[in-house]
């Protein structure tokens, strides 16, 4: 089947103007005469208040084009070898480090997915979250440690007053995200960057940060770029979905179009492997094969390799994103033309 689609890009700027917008970014890792494309020509937005999910499996590039939002990226091995990240309207590429550590946690801040290992184990949780609020503000730090005692309620750490003395050994890997979500929300950021930060909790546990989630987001009218290969926690809290593979953006969409209406492969895959879609008696499906290493990608489609609808044409070249309505992007002409019924 020939590429004869109809094919469009994403749209590069919403009606009301992102808050943030990727265009076509490129960061590449140098090691042993080798190049990793770990994220190779992404393109995604998120708009003020907007929750946007961030999906796909380890290894496709998601925490790495988000380090490269707040010029985390270590330079080398990494290099940011193109395109742009506007954040208000101002490409984040173009400016110094000074200005960069303006903008780290007092407009955007991230919260990373292991706690323990973000948090200085020598200072106690009050004296990090006090840092984060004078690092950006003129404020005493009694008027530091009453609003970090607010932050610690507001994130639902029980007596806040006595644990704002606590090390982070001394509480549990629930408080201990609920510390990292505070000291985020410290200087009340426009954009808030989640990595992975419900993986290293039970459910129980997790479900209670997602609540919190909702709940902070209500209040403050912040916007959420959240990073997760979790599909159900999608489900719970995402406006628009980025399905990430291989470095790309492989399927955007909203949380109905996902799960309802999956277009791309690699999404039908992942849906697939859900256990709650998993047939009674039946092993539960998986995809077969590995994302590619990124310094050794497949010419064509990057899924190429494992996808169940491979043509001639998908080992030849690298499709463009097809236009399935209302928002609702792909880059699979295959499908396309199958629901166009070509």
């Amino acid at each position: 089947m020939a590429f004869s689609a109809k094919r469009q890009t994403i749209p590069r700027v919403s009606r009301n103007g992102p808050l943030l917008a990727l265009h076509d970014l490129k960061v590449f890792f140098h090691s042993d005469g080798k190049v990793a494309r770990a994220v190779d020509g992404v393109s995604y937005e998120v708009k003020e208040g907007e929750t946007v999910c961030l999906v796909g499996e380890s290894g496709c590039g998601k925490t790495v084009s988000a380090l490269a939002i707040l010029g985390l990226v270590p330079e080398p091995p990494g290099e940011i070898r193109g395109g742009k990240i506007l954040f208000k309207g101002k490409d984040l590429l173009n400016l110094d480090e000074g200005m960069l550590q303006r903008i780290r946690g007092k407009e955007i801040s991230m919260i990373f997915q292991e706690p323990m290992t973000s948090l200085n184990p020598v200072f106690t949780i009050g004296d990090q979250i006090e840092e984060a609020i004078m690092a950006h503000e003129a404020v005493e730090k009694a008027e530091a440690r009453r609003r970090t005692i607010e932050l610690l309620a507001d994130v639902g750490i029980p007596s806040p007053e006595e644990r704002v003395n606590d090390y982070p050994h001394n509480l549990s890997g629930g408080q201990r995200q609920r510390v990292m979500i505070a000291m985020a929300l410290a200087c009340k950021p426009d954009l808030v960057i989640a990595d992975e930060p419900t993986t290293a909790l039970d459910v129980t546990i997790q479900d209670q940060i997602l609540h919190l989630f909702r709940e902070l987001k209500e209040q403050r009218r912040m916007a959420l770029l959240y990073i997760t290969h979790n599909l159900g926690v999608v489900a719970e809290i995402a406006d628009r979905i980025y399905v990430m593979y291989s470095g790309t953006i492989a399927e955007v969409g909203n949380v109905q179009q996902i799960f309802r209406n999956p277009s791309h492969p690699y999404t039908m895959g992942l849906l697939a492997s859900l256990p709650s879609r998993a047939r009674k008696g039946k092993p539960l499906y998986s995809i077969p094969g590995a994302v590619p290493d990124p310094a050794y990608k497949p010419q064509g489609c990057p899924f190429n390799p494992r996808c169940p609808f491979v043509q001639g044409s998908c080992r030849v070249e690298f499709p463009e994103m097809c236009d399935f309505g209302d928002g609702h992007y792909a880059r699979c002409p295959i499908t396309y033309e199958q629901r166009q019924g070509k």
